[in-house]
């Protein structure tokens, strides 16, 4: 019998705020993963990652016996009645998907359920490509159980849309839930599994079938990677006229219903885990198939030169960075996070060291991650003030809200030379303009006039 409700393949970003949330609705979750030492850390009910609320969700689930961990997935299969696969999925050198860890834990899966006689629900969480859960998965775990998708097991795509930084809240109050469905049965038990989940509050929950599922996770985040990439485009116009101001601009726009106002926050780009993977795998899989997607490259080709920006906004007023102090100021792609994969503060202290420039940075929390990648070519403050005390110019990379409280006063009894770079739109020009050099993102000034047509 089984001991367990879920267990959940693999404890990083998604699946432990997947295991976590299940356990703290009463669910009993089984997570097991590879890496031992993470298995070791979340057992123990510290989180291996930063993320708002997930220590104590972890720690009050462990303590009530809730939720346990293992490097067993014989026992993750086992002594579960389904099992959600939360593998990673990156990109391989050309772009395209990497389903290694996809394709391991089905096999694994499968293996197990070849002695498993209790019908067993396996759940894609993972995002992959169009066809991966009927042509890969699929195909994979019959081989390996001996048993037919759809009469012995059962098989699900359920896509997430987790927010680094609010993954907790996404988990147990999203907008909906996609089920991409095998056969109705599977769904169905899927469906009231969420249904347990939710209670009364429940979102829609979508059915499909599984490729639709798929294709749903990647079409979504691309849409919010081209609104990103289009308040960018529309903030390089700003800055050439004077007087624009792309936040205003952004407003307008955003009060219209058919806009609406999230993801047009104009900055130095997107980063993380999910953007510029799903885009790259996207673009990778259409190529393959023979289709043409002119607006997904576009949008990954703006994303690649904004972070060159705040380089560019600060040569305004310094001439040359040999031998300049550059404070950073924020290292993680987005506040509420320790995540540092693709973020835009890596790439433009890349650009600034190959000038010349000594870099100084502050983070609240991704100071370590960032360490790993550039080691010791930067020096690392304790504080904003740290970081800014002496410095010639000081770039926001990442919108913390401890940066937001900052003020002019701040920048000019610490800094060298007070040239403040807005790179998240944190501040308000007004209260800026007057007391320190200041740029920002969109933001015309009288020295770009526009040219003549």
């Amino acid at each position: 019998m089984a001991k367990f409700t879920i267990s959940v393949f693999g404890l990083g970003y998604v699946g432990l705020s997947t295991a976590v949330c299940f356990a703290s609705r009463g669910f009993r979750v089984l997570g097991v993963d590879t890496h031992k030492e993470r298995v070791r850390s979340v057992g123990a009910g510290r989180p291996t990652i930063y993320e708002p609320g997930l220590g104590k969700l972890l720690a009050k689930s462990i303590y009530r016996g809730l939720l346990s961990c293992t490097a067993d997935y014989r026992r993750a299969v086992t002594e579960a009645l389904a099992t959600f696969i939360a593998v990673g999925t990156p990109n391989k050198a050309d772009g395209t998907i990497d389903l290694g860890s996809i394709r391991e834990a089905s096999r694994q899966i499968g293996e197990v359920l070849r002695g498993k006689e209790q019908w067993h629900l396996v759940v894609i969480r993972s995002t992959v490509t169009p066809g991966a859960t009927s042509q890969v998965v699929k195909p994979i775990i019959e081989d390996a159980s001996g048993k037919e998708c759809g009469t012995d097991w059962g098989l699900c795509m359920n896509p997430e849309f987790l927010r680094e930084g609010s993954a907790i809240q996404d988990t147990l109050r999203p907008d909906r839930i996609v089920i991409g469905e095998h056969d109705k049965r599977s769904g169905d038990h899927l469906e009231n599994l969420y249904k347990q989940f939710h209670r009364g509050d429940r979102p829609p929950i979508l059915r499909m079938s599984l490729t639709n599922a798929e294709i749903v996770k990647y079409a979504s985040n691309a849409f919010l990677a081209m609104k990103v990439s289009y308040i960018n485009m529309i903030a390089d116009l700003c800055e050439r006229i004077p007087g624009a101001d792309v936040s205003e601009v952004a407003n307008g726009i955003g009060l219209d219903k058919r806009i609406g106002p999230l993801f047009l926050k104009a900055g130095l780009g997107y980063g993380g885990s999910c953007f510029p993977k799903d885009l790259k795998a996207l673009q990778g899989f259409a190529q393959n198939v023979g289709a043409h997607l002119p607006m997904v490259n576009a949008i990954i080709k703006v994303n690649e030169l904004q972070p060159s920006k705040a380089v560019e906004l600060m040569k305004r007023f310094v001439n040359s960075l040999k031998g300049k102090r550059i404070a950073i100021l924020g290292l993680s792609f987005k506040p509420d996070t320790d995540d540092v994969r693709e973020a835009v503060s890596i790439k433009v202290i890349k650009a600034l060291l190959d000038d010349g420039a000594e870099v100084v940075a502050y983070d609240p929390v991704a100071t370590r991650n960032a360490r790993r990648i550039l080691g010791g070519r930067v020096a690392y403050a304790q504080s904003a003030l740290e970081c800014m005390a002496g410095a010639d110019a000081c770039i926001v990379v990442t919108e913390w809200e401890e940066f937001k409280r900052l003020r002019p006063e701040d920048f000019l009894k610490t800094m060298k030379t007070p040239v403040v770079i807005d790179g998240r739109r944190i501040f308000d020009p007004k209260n800026f303009q007057d007391k320190v050099r200041f740029a920002a993102v969109g933001l015309g000034t009288s020295d770009r006039a526009p040219r003549d047509p």
